[in-house]
């Protein structure tokens, strides 16, 4: 694509936005005033499906759509990251040697806080509906629990509990479940991502119809995604060196511990 038509293009996408702000500003409630229609259609909205947490409310089903392109962006960068990340040419793995010494205190609270943190998590994930919490907030204390492991200096036990390969399908798998509630509730015959499962009552554990499982699936994605970019940046700073005999990358060399 040539510079001017790259800036041709460039100058139509500005336009468009330019005259889409125009249109639309002038629409917005006056600042500083007690208007607030999205605030007052968002919490009737809220009470109607009998989700407790207004927030879930917003970002699973009122608004839906634009949650599951959130969780697509999340899902292409973290690939993005780990495609630039792996061994390239002159590249290789080397075995990694042992790191320093841990602070006892340290390892305690490390042993203390490990199980704590991961049942706080699928705690988060699974009351999303009915308490502060969610998805998102709760697959990255899942994912970051996981390596709690590694500030203890147990770098190997890191790596046999986190196979790398499952939580790749795992981000993927998440998405696609996603997608497919979204089209699950256009098949029958509502509108696409909309709460077509019975709500129950609010603040029951069983409540708000399909929030609990956008939650999971959104779950699913950020804490397998978060698990992947940090491996990522781990892989690259303790085992991925450059290689002086030009060998090129190669994976048949074993990790130690850190």
């Amino acid at each position: 694509m040539s510079r001017r038509l790259r800036l041709i293009l460039l100058g139509v996408g500005l336009a468009a936005l330019g005259t889409l702000l125009v249109v639309a500003l002038p629409q917005l409630p006056r600042f500083g005033g007690d208007a607030h229609p999205y605030r007052d259609l968002a919490v009737v909205a809220t009470f109607q499906h009998a989700t407790a947490n207004a927030v879930s409310s917003i970002n699973f089903d009122q608004r839906g759509f634009d949650t599951f392109g959130e969780e697509t962006i999340l899902f292409c960068a973290v690939v993005g990251v780990a495609a630039l990340l792996r061994p390239v040419h002159r590249e290789r793995r080397r075995e990694v040697a042992s790191g320093g010494r841990v602070l006892e205190s340290t390892s305690l609270l490390v042993y203390v806080l490990f199980p704590v943190t991961l049942v706080l998590g699928a705690d988060v994930v699974a009351h999303g509906a009915i308490t502060p919490g969610g998805g998102f907030q709760g697959g990255v204390v899942l994912s970051t629990g996981i390596h709690l492991l590694y500030v203890g200096g147990r770098y190997r036990l890191l790596q046999r509990l986190r196979p790398l390969a499952w939580f790749e399908q795992g981000e993927a798998l998440g998405v696609v479940l996603f997608g497919a509630l979204g089209l699950a509730a256009a098949a029958f015959g509502s509108a696409l991502f909309a709460n077509v499962v019975p709500q129950g009552t609010l603040s029951d554990f069983v409540s708000a119809g399909t929030v609990p499982l956008f939650n999971i699936a959104v779950g699913l994605t950020v804490g397998s995604s978060i698990v992947v970019l940090l491996a990522s940046f781990l892989d690259q700073t303790l085992a991925i060196r450059a290689d002086p005999d030009g060998a090129g990358p190669s994976d048949g060399v074993r990790e130690g511990a850190a």
